[in-house]
């Protein structure tokens, strides 16, 4: 198979929609909706900073910290990210710290406690847990990037409510979030949670960001509380229309050259693969359909965390198996219930053989007519590689450009390729 699997580049022609200035951005949003937050010189203002690896997060970060301070207020940095990082203080401000994100390069204390507290309860009776460094803070500000879930669909997804709820509800209160799901909805249960605490805890505003399908900054929204859950449904709509998608509905390969935490929440965009079976939604989106996926390494700021490795068939052990902290993954799949994301996929010694039993668990195609995509990752999506076998239906479309061949494949004396294939 690997002696007559040639690929070629391509480019999906998906609009670019970045933004030119995204520090002047945030400062025309914030400062425009400044004087109906409440926030008086002198007082605290706690930021909401979650685990995912947003385009340009350390720059808007400083810049919102800043825009704080120039209002003659005093940031500081909250990480709201639920689980992640182990379920520790030390373990989420790491995560920060990958990112760029430390109290020199911000300008800002970060307060990493993952002490929670009971608030209140919904009209629907949904309990509410709040993080302590929120609460005691003078005012708070949400932000995070809204997007498309990884494990349900529904009018509220991932965004501003999520992280008011999972994120700012750290370990204990996304353990509990995750269990009442199960009662309420996932959907309506992270909405329930966001207008209770928009309407009763020291909410500023909320800053939600939209990405385009070239994983680039496109859209900056400050929202105030009242407005924040109505107006979070709208740009979710948005961002789904944006967001990038591989070039094919029908696959027997897909190939992803690394998954991990900060790329997705269960490591691969169910939204892209099509795989979205969970305890939440238990079943496949309609397409994609992709017969077998090899993923062959987990990112470094993952830190082991290797949730989401349940949606592969096949992983590798050099840069995956040896890289994952069980307890890490566990906490993580456990704290979401979703067991299904920690399922230990085939473990197969290196590429040459990860190629050969991927391509010969889709069935008895030759392998000229082999559909096979090659990415980088789900959220780059720019460009990829293909097998002969998809080269006849990109000719005549206008949102694809053929490039040039790939160079032949050369793995090393224990049979494994450059860990990105895809740069």
């Amino acid at each position: 198979m690997l002696n007559k699997l040639n690929l070629t580049r391509i480019r999906q022609n998906f609009p670019d929609r970045s933004l030119p200035d995204v520090r002047a951005a945030v400062e025309k949003e914030m400062n425009a909706k400044w004087a109906r937050t409440g926030i008086k010189a002198g007082e605290t203002v706690a930021l909401t900073v979650g685990s995912r690896g947003i385009a340009n997060l350390a720059l808007m970060v400083r810049t919102i910290c800043d825009v704080i301070k120039s209002h003659g207020a005093i940031p500081l940095i909250i990480p709201a990210m639920g689980s992640h990082g182990g379920g520790t203080a030390e373990g989420q401000e790491g995560v920060l710290a990958m990112y760029g994100i430390t109290e020199a390069a911000m300008g800002a204390r970060i307060d990493p406690r993952m002490k929670v507290r009971f608030v209140g309860r919904t009209p629907e009776g949904l309990k509410i847990y709040v993080a302590v460094s929120a609460l005691e803070a003078d005012h708070f500000i949400a932000f995070n990037r809204i997007k498309a879930h990884t494990d349900f669909i529904g009018e509220i997804e991932s965004g501003l409510c999520k992280i008011m709820a999972i994120g700012m509800g750290k370990i204990a209160g996304a353990s509990f979030y995750h269990r009442a799901v199960l009662d309420f909805g996932c959907s309506k249960a992270i909405e329930m949670a966001g207008r209770y605490v928009a309407a009763n805890t020291k909410l500023a505003m909320g800053l939600g960001i939209i990405e385009d399908a070239h994983d680039q900054t496109a859209l900056i929204k400050a929202l105030l509380p009242g407005e924040l859950v109505d107006e979070e449904k709208k740009l979710l709509k948005l961002s789904k229309s944006w967001m990038g998608r591989l070039p094919f509905k029908d696959m027997d390969c897909l190939i992803v050259d690394r998954i991990g935490k900060d790329i997705s929440g269960t490591g691969m965009d169910p939204n892209v693969t099509g795989r979205l079976q969970s305890i939440y939604n238990e079943r496949n989106l309609p397409e994609p359909r992709i017969k077998r996926i090899y993923a062959r390494s987990l990112t470094p700021i993952s830190e082991g965390n290797a949730t989401g490795m349940g949606r592969a068939d096949f992983i590798n052990r050099r840069y995956f198996y040896d890289r994952i902290d069980f307890k890490y993954t566990y906490v993580n799949c456990f704290a979401g219930l979703s067991m299904e994301n920690g399922k230990m996929p085939l473990v197969v010694d290196n590429d040459r053989v990860g190629l050969e039993m991927t391509r010969n668990a889709c069935g008895l195609i030759p392998t000229p007519k082999l559909r096979l995509v090659w990415i980088r990752d789900t959220l780059t999506l720019s460009e990829a590689l293909i097998s002969n076998g998809l080269l006849d239906e990109c000719r005549d479309r206008e949102d694809l450009t053929v490039l040039e061949a790939h160079p032949k494949m050369e793995f090393d004396r224990e049979g494994y390729l450059p860990e990105s294939v895809i740069f």
